[in-house]
């Protein structure tokens, strides 16, 4: 998602909130291992992997700064108390102010070490990172960011989607993720790629292309990028970091689109046999604004429950609700929107086909509200959404142990 658009059951739920505060003790054990896909499902240590997750952008940024750092803790330890396993971040920030980036292949160690210290605390309390490598939108540089560089360096760019296809941005972008695996923890010692703290990495936040709508230019474009990742590290898992759209290759499929491609095609990109596992996005209150509540929910419904059948029947890869959310500042409630994207979710999952997990957009913590537009939950300051958000970790975590039991084969 954009950051400038989001800087930042139910009685039963709400019950698990009380059990989940027995979790605050960090799990260091947790993290041993990495996450793999079997048999188009996600796996550790043997057993499966179920999940429920969260989306919270400003890690890297806000550690690197020692008097807001606290944050980071503060987030990481009230997300893993609440049963939240996995969580999505920027390993980019490119150009501008605090930037990790600084130019092309010039880097701020100060930053860096901000995105060590995220990596070690998840660590410490359990919780699992998809590191993103670039953004599509211009917050924190983008690809904007990049075509700037290769312009100031001389280079004929038509427009930002030749980030795709040019070839000094497309070594600009290389060299940014080999710099990313290959980075030494300075705190653990441990090189990103050899650390199972790291769940997977993403190729760009919500890739669009609005010269070729087809899908097939971003679709060579994470070929040649996940072989490349691949060739780099082959323990960790990899996404494309694709928010759904359908494109030309199932055309009756573009139907279940909100009016509208963005130049990807769901189907084709998460075919490419490097890409592990798919990912979907979902704003209705963005997607499909001035439609009612009841008429949001049930083409969410839709939207999900197309792509898991996408997944488990021709990608046969497992699926990740990575990105959705309510603004709390549209209509409706969000507790009810939350609930029935999550009731979704575990229904999906417990059907035995690929859905793994979903990741709410976004936590914050407490202090700040400088950032939040409305997306911003503050675990503990709204005990129902809390409540909420508690109650699907310990569903999923019930559904894990159910599907692992002998009883259930």
């Amino acid at each position: 998602m954009s950051f400038t658009r989001t800087i930042c059951f139910s009685g039963l739920l709400l019950l698990f909130l009380a059990l989940a505060c027995e979790a605050r003790v960090p799990r260091n054990n947790a993290n041993l291992g990495f996450v793999i896909v079997k048999n188009a499902h996600f796996e550790l240590n043997g057993s499966p992997f179920l999940f429920n997750g969260f989306n919270s952008y400003w890690l890297m940024h806000v550690a690197a700064e020692p008097n807001e750092k606290h944050k980071v803790t503060d987030v990481l330890k009230d997300a893993s108390a609440a049963g939240l396993s996995v969580c999505r971040t920027w390993a980019f920030s490119d150009g501008g102010y605090g930037a990790l980036q600084i130019s092309p292949g010039v880097y701020d160690e100060r930053v860096f070490q901000g995105l060590d210290f995220v990596i070690s605390e998840a660590k410490k309390y359990g919780v699992r990172l998809i590191l993103s490598f670039v953004n599509q939108w211009n917050d924190f540089g983008g690809k904007a960011q990049y075509v700037q560089w290769a312009r100031n360096a001389g280079a004929y760019i038509n427009g930002d989607d030749d980030f795709y296809t040019h070839p000094i941005l497309k070594e600009y972008y290389k060299n940014h993720i080999k710099k990313i695996i290959t980075r030494v923890n300075t705190i653990s010692g441990v090189a990103y790629r050899d650390d199972p703290t790291i769940m997977a990495w993403e190729l760009m936040n919500e890739p669009r292309d609005q010269v070729d709508y087809s899908g097939k230019t971003v679709n060579a474009w994470v070929q040649e990028m996940a072989s490349f990742v691949k060739s780099l590290d082959n323990k960790h898992l990899l996404e494309v970091g694709m928010e759904g759209f359908y494109g030309d290759s199932i055309p009756e499929r573009k139907q279940v689109n909100p009016g509208y491609q963005v130049g990807t095609d769901f189907i084709s990109n998460h075919l490419i046999n490097e890409i592990d596992f798919a990912t979907i996005h979902a704003y209705t209150d963005q997607w499909i604004s001035g439609q009612s509540d009841d008429a949001q929910l049930a083409w969410m419904e839709r939207w999900i429950t197309s792509h898991w059948q996408d997944a488990r029947t021709i990608l046969k890869k497992p699926l990740v609700l990575a990105e959705f959310g309510k603004s709390s500042r549209g209509q409706g409630s969000r507790d009810i929107f939350m609930s029935s994207v999550y009731r979704n979710v575990y229904n999906l999952a417990k059907e035995g086909g690929t859905m793994a997990g979903s990741l709410v957009w976004q936590l914050m913590a407490q202090g700040m509200e400088n950032y939040d537009d409305g997306y911003c939950i503050v675990l503990g300051q709204n005990p129902s959404t809390t409540g909420i958000i508690s109650g699907q970790s310990h569903a999923m975590t019930d559904l894990t142990n159910l599907v692992h039991s002998p009883l259930a084969h």
